[in-house]
């Protein structure tokens, strides 16, 4: 890789890629909701020299009702997964899974919070024309210093809780429109439905027919209908704090800079029965 710091987008072509990949380090991200293993597929095949991350066990902390299914990792144990990943303080990544970015979205989120230039693969996997790789790949660990999670990026259960109702708050519910309406309530989750005054902004949405990130200017204009513009800051949720980070990179792609994630996410607050919920949409 090169001594030299690549800047990045939120999100890069597999030509792009390909034009820069000895610049990069590359990870497969790959996740799934219904039980298979995305390091099974990693191991089948992967885009050359691309290490494996794991959502559940590397980029989040154990599971609890007080913080949700994928609250973020700690900071001094996030430093030395990147650091055995290769993945330094002068490092850029790119990020891929075959899910749209949904998944990829997490780490890459992660990574530009903390100042380390990352985007995740356009239109995924699927994508990537260049040859596969089967096993598992190797590389060197690096250093990786501790840094501590912003906390002007991030809202807790408690501040969202005092904030209902604000004017100055736009809250955004990534997940797809029946888990937000309550009308296809998850397995997983303890209650169907939102977080009173959510608005809908299910992630597929920030993609174009082909499936890669829409323009900034397509992305501006679905916020702004929001109340984005009008908002003095924007907090994104999902189910657990992964497919919000999509709907970040989506804001921040559209020129929308005061954006947060609530980690805990649905997980956390549909799973506390004292927090109050919306089905429906009061929009529609």
């Amino acid at each position: 890789m090169s001594d030299q710091t690549l800047t990045l987008p939120v999100a890069v072509s597999a030509d792009r890629l390909r034009e820069h990949r000895d610049e990069v380090v590359l990870v497969d991200s790959r996740w799934y909701l219904d039980g298979r293993s995305g390091r099974e597929a990693y191991l089948a095949g992967h885009i050359p020299g691309a290490v494996y991350i794991d959502v559940d066990t590397d980029l989040a902390a154990p599971a609890s009702p007080e913080e949700g299914r994928h609250p973020l990792p700690d900071p001094a144990d996030f430093a030395r997964t990147l650091g055995r990943l290769g993945i330094g303080d002068d490092s850029s990544v790119v990020v891929y899974d075959d899910a749209g970015g949904s998944v990829a979205a997490r780490l890459v989120w992660m990574l530009r919070t903390l100042g380390t230039p990352a985007a995740f693969l356009d239109g995924g996997l699927q994508t990537w024309t260049g040859g596969w790789e089967e096993g598992d790949v190797s590389v060197d660990p690096v250093h990786r210093s501790t840094v501590p999670w912003p906390a002007d990026r991030l809202v807790d259960t408690e501040t969202l809780r005092e904030d209902l109702g604000s004017s100055e708050r736009l809250l955004l519910d990534a997940r797809v429109y029946g888990r937000f309406t309550g009308a296809e309530p998850a397995p997983v989750d303890a209650r169907a439905g939102h977080i009173p005054g959510a608005r809908s902004a299910e992630w597929p949405a920030n993609l174009d027919a082909e499936g890669l990130l829409a323009s900034p200017e397509t992305l501006r204009e679905r916020f702004v209908s929001l109340g984005a513009d009008s908002a003095r800051t924007v907090v994104a949720y999902c189910g657990s704090g992964v497919t919000a980070c999509h709907d970040l990179l989506a804001l921040e792609h559209a020129g929308f800079t005061d954006v947060r994630l609530y980690p805990g996410s649905w997980s956390r607050w549909g799973g506390d029965e004292e927090l109050p919920l919306e089905t429906g949409d009061p929009q529609a």
